[in-house]
């Protein structure tokens, strides 16, 4: 859906591929995006803000502001739009925001304030309330367009605005009364003074003629003296004046001569400082010349070994790189048959292993089968395996082998019958002992003839190792 915003609106669109909030005046709107339109006109907020002063005086604050989204900042739009455009610009929740920002910071303000600073100082006051109320209204997003502070008023039971009228009023009056007084005091005194002055005025004016008559009589005289004194004056001024010029003029005519005279010996000697000037510079240029030559011949040289220095430099360093490449081919190839050799290695290991491991499950198997079938007797299942595997023909092969080559030797020993030592009447005991020494002659001779050791001396010597 594709939606247009009118002039004073916005299109404020959220959802799948937008991140926070994107404002437009016309988009597109895919279905699984949300788009609200806001309007983003200033509305105005009356309110009635009761508050105290200083002195705990409570009086009305009549004030009317023009409010709205600040359209010029896109941040300030776009913390509009996510806090106060869900509800309508003349909505009871934006109205209370308003009047609980205003209130607030005009009660804070009124109550460092006295009743008589708020009321001389309406233009401080209100800019104060405008300040600290757009202060607050910045994190909302708004501007206040204008406000209006209207006159203070009373709250009912504490009149203090009206007594303060009645005060004034009292003291108009009363001031009106002395004024009357006063003016018509002003108009007795002045009728007695205006005919004094008349009097006075009189008097002085006759005085005043005659004095002035005088005056001219004498002033006739005195100009007359001037205007002679001035023309000698003058004359004598005019001769000065003559005498002064033609002083000046002979003076000018010394001093145009000198000047003449100094200017032609500096012109001569401008004219031999300029060659020499001109000589030194001329030497200069010489020199410069030289300097730029043997500059210019020794600048191409080292430009020259430069040129092959770097060239030989580059030779050198494209035949090392040229080496190193070649033997890390040669590394990379080595170490990319090492590892196609150990990953061959591992997969005949690993497939061996998974041989194993299968042959060992199908014997398990295979055995845990025999033992079900033997009804569990392990001795049965162990002489089944042997029969089976043919261990007791191994068993008899290697017994076999092992008797083969021996020769053994079997002595027989008689020492005389059944009788006893002592007669036949030698009891039991005796038999025991007859027996025990019967048998220690042939086992002693087997162990020589096994071994080559001899019983101990005390025992007795064996026929055949006497010698």
């Amino acid at each position: 859906m594709y939606r247009v915003a009118r002039a004073s609106q916005y299109l404020a669109i959220t959802g799948a591929g937008i991140e926070d909030i994107k404002l437009s005046k016309k988009s597109w709107v895919f279905p699984w995006q949300s788009c609200t339109v806001f309007d983003v006109s200033p509305v105005n907020y009356t309110f009635k803000v009761q508050a105290m002063s200083a002195e705990k005086l409570p009086f009305v604050l009549p004030a009317v502001f023009t409010i709205g989204p600040r359209v010029d900042d896109p941040e300030a739009l776009i913390l509009y739009a996510r806090l106060i455009s869900p509800h309508a610009n003349g909505s009871n929740h934006v109205h209370e925001l308003v009047e609980g920002v205003i209130e607030g910071e005009t009660r804070v303000l009124s109550a460092s304030m006295t009743m008589e600073q708020i009321f001389k100082g309406t233009k401080d006051f209100k800019k104060e309330v405008f300040d600290k109320v757009q202060l607050e209204l910045d994190q909302f997003g708004l501007i206040i367009y204008n406000a209006n502070v209207k006159q203070l008023v009373d709250v009912p039971g504490h009149e203090y605005f009206s007594y303060l009228g009645q005060k004034t009023q009292m003291e108009a009056a009363n001031q009106a009364r002395i004024d009357v007084s006063e003016a018509k005091m002003k108009g007795e005194i002045g009728a007695k003074e205006r005919n004094g002055l008349t009097i006075q005025n009189a008097a002085k004016i006759d005085a005043e003629s005659k004095i002035i008559m005088m005056q001219r009589q004498g002033e006739g005289t005195k100009e007359e003296i001037k205007v002679k004194t001035e023309i000698k004056v003058f004359e004598n001024q005019k001769e000065a004046d003559v005498a002064k010029a033609n002083a000046e003029l002979a003076m000018k005519k010394a001093a145009w001569t000198k000047d003449a005279q100094v200017a032609e010996v500096e012109a001569t000697k401008a004219v031999a400082l300029r060659e020499a000037e001109l000589q030194t510079k001329v030497e200069k240029m010489n020199a410069l010349t030289r300097t730029e030559k043997l500059k210019a011949e020794f600048l191409s040289k080292a430009s020259v070994e430069y040129e092959t220095k770097v060239q030989e430099a580059n030779w050198e360093l494209y035949n090392k790189q040229k080496q190193a490449e070649a033997v890390l081919y040669e590394k990379q190839k080595e170490a990319e048959a090492q590892r196609a050799a150990a990953d061959a290695a591992f997969y005949t290991k690993q497939k061996e292993a998974e041989g194993l491991v299968a042959l060992a499950s199908a014997q398990g198997t295979y055995l845990r089968t025999l033992l079900d079938a033997l009804h569990n007797d392990y001795s049965a299942l162990r002489d089944f395996l042997m029969i089976n595997n043919g261990s007791y023909l191994e068993i008899a092969k290697i017994n076999a082998i092992a008797v083969k080559d021996l020769n053994p030797k079997i002595s027989v020993w008689n020492h005389g019958g059944e009788q006893g030592i002592g007669g036949s009447g030698g009891g039991s005991a005796m038999k025991d002992i007859a027996g025990l020494y019967k048998m220690l002659p042939p086992v002693l001779d087997t162990v020589y003839e096994q071994t080559g050791m001899q019983p101990p001396a005390w025992i007795g010597t064996l026929r055949g190792a006497e010698s």
